[in-house]
Formats: C-alpha cells, sequence, structure tokens
C-alpha cells in the first residue's frame, strides 16, 4: 500500500468515525441525561458501562460501514455483476438460492429468535426453514430483475398469502405466534446479509441493464423480509402445545470476555460462509485480480472486528438499560413512556449499521434524486411513530393485526400513486431499519413496560411485534415522501402552465420578418 492510498484509508476512517459518533451521540445523551432524573434511576456501574458501551459502538459502526464499503458491497456487485455476464441463469439462481440459504442461517439475531420458541418447535429446523425462506425468496427476487417484473404485484400477492396464514392461526388458536412470526423478518435481515443482498441486485440490475435498472436493483431485501415470516408461520401451523416465553435476566449482562468469544465465533462463522462461496465463484467464474481480491479481504476484517464490537456492547450495555428504562418509565406515565418511545426510536435507527450502507447505496444509484439526509428524516419520522404506537398496544392490550393490516393496506395502496422506485426503497428500508440495535435496546424497553403494564405471561402476545412495527412504517412514511415529490412536480408543472395562459399578449414582441 502506497502513502495515497494510505493517506485515502485513513481519511476514510476518520470519516467513518466521525459518521458513527454523530449516529450514537444522541441515543447515548438521550439516556445518560435521564439518567440523572428520577425518570431512569440508573447506578454510577450502570453509567460506566453504558457510556463505554456507547463508545464502542461508536467504533463498531465505524470499522463496519468502513468493512461494508471495502468488502461486503464490493463481493455481491462483483458477484451479480460476474454471475449476470455469464448468461447461465440456472446458475446465478442456484447461487443465489445457496447465499441466501448461507447468510441467513448464520445471522446471529436468528439463533435468538431460534431460542425464543425451541419449548414448541424444534430451533435447528426452525433456523433452516427460514433460510430456505430468505433463499427462495433471493432466488425470486433476482427473476424479478431479470424478467423485469413488477415489484408492486409481487409484494401484493405475498402479503396475501401472507395474511391468509394469519388467519389461519388465529383460527387454530395460536395468535400468540403471530407477533414472533412477524418481528422474525426484520430480525433474518441483519448487518451481513443487507449490504450483501443489496449489492447483489445492483449488480445483477445493472448488467441486465433496462429503462428501469435503477429501480430493478431495490426490492430485494423487501422480498427476503417476506420469507422468514412465512416461514414462522407454516412452522407455528404444525407446533404443538401453547408458545412459552420466560423473561431474561437482564441484570446478568456485563461486558465479558465469554459474551465476547460467543459474538465472535456467531459473526466468524457468518462471515466465513460468506467468503468461502465467494472464492468458490472467483476461482470458476469471477476471476478477479489479485489487488481487488486483497482490499476485500482487508474489507473482511474490519467488517468481523465492527460487527463484534457492535454486537457485543449492544448486547451487554444497552440490552440491560433498555429493559430497566422500560420497567421504570411504565411505572411514571402512560404519556412519558409513549413520549419516550418516540423520541428514542427517531435517534436509534441513526445507530442502525445497515441504514448508512441502504442510504448511500439510495444516492448513489437515484443519482441525488433521494438524498441521504431525505431517507434518514423519513426513517426516523417512521421508527419513532412505530415504537410510540407498538407502547400504545402494549398499554391497551390489543392485536397487532389492528396496526399490520391497515398500515400495509396504506403502503400497498401508496404504491399506486408514487414512482415504482419509492416502491422498491420504501420495502427495503422496512427490513433494514430493524437491525440488530432494535433488537438489543428497543425490544427490552417494550418487554420491561409491557412487564410491568400487563405482566409476564402477556410479554409474547404484546412486547413481541416491535421489531415488525419498526419494518413497516418506513413503508409509509418514504413513499410519503415519493408523494410528496409527485404532488411537487404536478403542482410546479401547473403553475407554470398557469403563468403561460394567463399571459398578457401585450407582452408578445412580434419580429417583422
Amino acid at each position: 500500500m502506497n502513502s495515497n492510498d494510505r493517506k485515502e484509508l485513513w481519511n476514510s476512517i476518520l470519516e467513518k468515525f466521525k459518521d458513527a459518533l454523530l449516529s450514537v451521540f444522541p441515543v447515548s445523551a438521550i439516556v445518560l441525561v435521564l439518567s440523572f432524573t428520577p425518570l431512569i434511576p440508573l447506578s454510577g456501574a450502570e453509567r460506566i458501562v453504558f457510556s463505554v458501551s456507547s463508545l464502542g459502538l461508536i467504533a463498531g459502526i465505524a470499522l463496519f460501514n468502513l468493512g461494508a464499503d471495502m468488502a461486503m458491497t464490493p463481493m455481491g456487485q462483483y458477484m451479480g455483476v460476474g454471475l449476470a455476464k455469464s448468461g447461465k441463469v440456472g446458475l446465478l439462481l442456484v447461487v443465489s438460492f445457496i447465499m441466501g440459504l448461507l447468510i441467513t442461517v448464520s445471522e446471529p439475531d436468528l439463533s435468538v429468535l431460534a431460542g425464543q420458541v425451541s419449548a414448541v418447535m424444534d430451533d435447528t429446523l426452525l433456523i433452516v426453514t427460514v433460510g430456505v425462506g430468505v433463499g427462495l425468496f433471493l432466488l425470486l427476487a433476482v427473476l424479478k430483475i431479470i424478467f423485469k417484473k413488477d415489484l408492486t404485484s409481487m409484494l401484493m400477492f405475498f402479503y396475501l398469502v401472507l395474511f391468509s396464514l394469519a388467519a389461519l392461526l388465529i383460527q387454530q388458536g395460536k395468535g400468540s405466534f403471530l407477533p414472533l412470526s412477524f418481528d422474525s423478518g426484520g430480525v433474518t435481515t441483519g448487518p451481513v446479509t443487507v449490504p450483501f443482498i443489496m449489492a447483489l441486485g445492483v449488480g445483477i440490475a445493472m448488467t441486465v441493464g433496462g429503462r428501469d435498472a435503477a429501480e430493478n436493483s431495490f426490492g430485494l431485501i423487501a422480498l427476503c423480509s417476506i420469507g422468514p415470516i412465512i416461514a414462522v408461520m407454516a412452522l407455528s401451523l404444525g407446533a404443538g402445545g401453547d408458545l412459552t416465553y420466560s423473561v431474561p435476566d437482564y441484570s446478568g449482562q456485563a461486558l465479558t470476555f465469554e459474551t465476547v468469544l460467543i459474538v465472535m465465533g456467531e459473526v466468524g462463522r457468518s462471515l466465513l460462509l460468506l467468503t468461502a462461496a465467494f472464492l468458490v465463484l472467483q476461482f470458476t467464474v469471477l476471476r478477479l485480480p489479485w489487488k481487488h481480491l486483497l482490499r476485500i479481504f482487508v474489507g473482511i476484517v474490519y467488517t468481523f472486528a465492527g460487527l463484534v464490537l457492535f454486537l457485543w456492547f449492544a448486547t451487554a450495555g444497552f440490552m440491560p438499560v433498555g429493559y430497566k428504562i422500560g420497567v421504570s418509565l411504565a411505572g411514571w406515565s402512560r404519556y412519558v413512556l409513549f413520549g419516550f418511545g418516540l423520541l428514542i426510536g427517531m435517534v436509534v435507527v441513526l445507530a442502525e449499521p445497515a441504514v448508512h450502507v441502504l442510504n448511500n447505496q439510495v444516492e448513489d444509484i437515484t443519482n441525488g434524486e433521494v438524498t441521504r439526509k431525505e431517507m434518514m428524516i423519513a426513517l426516523s419520522v417512521g421508527v419513532g411513530v412505530s415504537i410510540c404506537l407498538s407502547l400504545i398496544r402494549i398499554h391497551y392490550g390489543f392485536s397487532l393485526l389492528y396496526y399490520l393490516i391497515p398500515g400495509y393496506l396504506i403502503s400497498l395502496g401508496l404504491s399506486f400513486f408514487v414512482p415504482k422506485i419509492y416502491t422498491a426503497i420504501a420495502f427495503d428500508s422496512g427490513g433494514v431499519a430493524s437491525g440488530p440495535l432494535t433488537s438489543s435496546f428497543i425490544l427490552p424497553f417494550a418487554i420491561g413496560a409491557c412487564v410491568v403494564l400487563r405482566g409476564d405471561a402477556a410479554v409474547l402476545d404484546y412486547a413481541f411485534g416491535v421489531v415488525a412495527m419498526v419494518a413497516m412504517t418506513p413503508l409509509i412514511t418514504i413513499q410519503a415522501l415519493g408523494f410528496k415529490s409527485v404532488v411537487s412536480v404536478r403542482m410546479r408543472d401547473s403553475f407554470a402552465m398557469r403563468r403561460i395562459l394567463e399571459a398578457d399578449d401585450d407582452q408578445i414582441i412580434y419580429f417583422d420578418v
């Protein structure tokens, strides 16, 4: 590496750390300031652990984003371009299915989900089934790009299937499985999956080409988020007994060496499978120069270090604090609880690693038509509203479907009135926004509030489902952004036409020929 490359890398690292600091600081500042008030009575030790964890999150997000730029995104694009150029559609589909399966079964958050239902269904079977679901829907997403099929039509069909399965679960008295099933859609589109699958879609779409190449490059995450929900619902239909859940002992979390070893194993397994698959294609199809491979391997190291730091500190530092905040605020006032949920939701999305990958890719693909700032505002508002609505549901105790059915109807209805690229971006954003920080901070926060308001037995029915809400509301807010754009253009055109029609004939200058 020459001096220019080192300087460029150093500048990139500094930029990533700056962005990560701006992302994590709002969440940490809000929690630490409130910890000195009666609202959130954190001990001195808890403040220290939370502060250290915040610094760990900053380092983790910075290194992950750097690794995503150097390795995850290029790997996906190289594989998409190489397989599409080979002209072997069968090979492209087989690789897409295998990659969807391998990445999903190694996502750390999926193991946590499987552990919650091991009493009524085999956890290994669940993990494999969800992986197959993601693999199949990634295959369908690739077919959509190749044959240039309409995303909205596919989404409407599969959501119809999804809600039909939900009705069957309710009919069989297994409604407690619904929140967990919908949460699985957000859990499986994690920090490893998102940048790779998005880049794969971009590589294929830009190689296949067509008038709507930019639009076709989005939508893969949207479809891959549906597969796990349908898979868990299908398993739930055949599960015996009631789904039981025991609230974990959040007070036992600590920054221990044992915890980091577990996280390193989970992240290492995920990246190892992805790297192995990439190397197989490198020596059979891609044959990239060694210079490119070296950069990718360095990026994988950064990705590994960043994810380990992020997941370790999020689990050990943010999870117990999130639970305690939920317990504390639920004992004060419902309005304080709802207001904090709205506020923390608007800032917590800033710290989700994959959100920054999505926003950068959206701005690049749309040539600045949809900016990172607009995306972040839409996501922040959507996530804040979703958490507030989830807390209202916990307080009053009604079904998650009261939100999801009208929410998805509005989302799909908006898709007929906005540019299709906004629909594709919106449905991708739903899976991206519900990342690991949502699972390790927001979900424990909701569980803590539910334990106080409704008791331990109601946690599965009411606390679970918050991840699903976080995944749903961006569909509306980002498409609303597209609707605003359409209205603005039409109003501007209408105003210009009115000015032309109302022009005074006396102002027209005639030239003698």
